[in-house]
């Protein structure tokens, strides 16, 4: 059941801007991995925006979310970097680990939506939801903090728009406090435009084929472990706030199937791999329109977007401590819809095993907790996953 005053689907210009929104919160992330790594910009947003189709194409359409470059791969992405001289050689790794997502999907499908629930009850979702939107808020602080008194007029004007305004206007917050902060920052003298008028109109993404070795991929792969936990969070919290079981419908399997088959594409095509954005999601909570044709609209503007350069240049002048503003409110919406999963399931914290499961997920993920097993690398959401999975296999459930 859609939570109340939700809107399930909408059409024309209306359409167009809210698409236009999700692009904008996706952006700054999406193009930051390929800037580290040394892959192609205008690329990353290439197979962002197929691969979020992708996605909708396997999973029915239904589930609205979308696609962007992945920060788990940066650190092996630079490794193999480093050790073969050639970026090929990763996203050959990139594309085996989509065809790993592939067999995720398999084993899940083969298991049973019924197993994968009983391990994911509301204490361990709303704390994996909750890890994800406190781990992000670091991010956003920094990005606000290089220039707070912007990011005050962006926030001031997201909550504006969002709690004192009716009908459409108070579904596009998010683009309206970008772009009154983006007029701020003119007047303020905060942005170079120089790079604009210097870009081309239209340019090609330089698409890279992947070469393959036996060392790269098990240099890359093994991410995947980690990656799978946090699409259990990302898809946990996409449900959440939209109202709607995806384990169920479509399906656990069908969504790692879409995000495998997205990532693989990806590698084909010389991008970074890719994965479910919570500031989607954020956006998702805070505009409460849950039209999935939205996000593919967002994907549209993404392939649009990696060949038209010039636009691409505006989006990059955008003051970092606007994008912080943003982020403030849509990491800390992610964070509220965790509190809330706990609330509706009406969790009992009187019972020391609950307490415990949360106290432990929030410490080991927000903390900064590190696992390493060889070159696996688990932390954040996807380690804190692992400790509530296993907290809630082994305790007993008693007062």
């Amino acid at each position: 059941m859609e939570f109340e005053g939700a809107v399930t689907k909408v059409s024309g210009w209306r359409w167009f801007l809210l698409a236009l929104q999700h692009f904008v919160a996706m952006f700054g992330a999406t193009v930051l991995v390929p800037l580290i790594t040394g892959l192609d910009p205008l690329v990353a947003l290439l197979t962002a925006g197929i691969g979020t189709l992708i996605f909708h194409f396997v999973t029915g359409g239904i589930v609205p979310v979308f696609l962007g470059s992945s920060f788990a791969f940066i650190a092996p992405i630079l490794a193999v970097k480093e050790i073969y001289g050639d970026l090929a050689y990763a996203t050959g790794g990139i594309f085996v680990a989509g065809l790993f997502y592939v067999l995720y999907a398999l084993i899940v499908k083969a298991v049973g939506p019924e197993k994968v629930k009983k391990i994911l009850p509301p204490v361990v979702t709303g704390s994996m939801i909750m890890v994800i939107g406190l781990t992000l808020s670091p991010v956003a602080i920094q990005m606000a903090s290089s220039d707070w008194p912007l990011a005050l007029i962006v926030i001031a004007t997201v909550v504006f728009v969002s709690t004192m305004t009716r009908g459409f206007f108070s579904m596009v917050p998010v683009i309206t406090g970008v772009v009154v902060g983006y007029v701020a920052g003119l007047f303020m003298g905060k942005i170079d435009t120089s790079v604009i008028v210097s870009t081309p109109l239209f340019s090609v993404p330089k698409v890279m084929l992947p070469k393959f070795d036996y060392g790269a991929i098990f240099m890359i792969v093994p991410v995947t472990l980690a990656t799978f936990m946090e699409h259990l969070g990302d898809i946990t919290t996409n449900g959440a706030v939209v109202g709607k079981n995806f384990f169920d419908k479509p399906g656990l399997h069908r969504t790692l199937l879409g995000d495998g088959l997205a990532t693989a594409v990806a590698g084909l095509l010389g991008g970074p791999a890719n994965t479910t954005y919570s500031e989607n999601t954020g956006v998702l909570a805070l505009t409460r329109v849950y039209d999935p044709s939205v996000l593919r609209g967002a994907a549209l503007v993404a392939i649009f977007a990696a060949f038209v350069s010039k636009f691409g240049a505006i989006l990059q002048t955008i003051p970092q401590a606007v994008m912080g503003g943003v982020s403030l409110i849509l990491f800390g919406m992610i964070t509220s819809v965790g509190v809330r999963t706990m609330v509706n399931a009406e969790v009992d914290f009187s019972k020391p095993r609950n307490l415990m499961i949360t106290a432990l997920m929030l410490t080991v993920g927000i903390g900064g907790a590190v696992l390493k097993v060889g070159r696996v690398e688990l932390k954040g959401i996807g380690l804190a996953a692992l400790v509530g999975i296993f907290l809630n296999l082994i305790l007993p459930d008693r007062d």
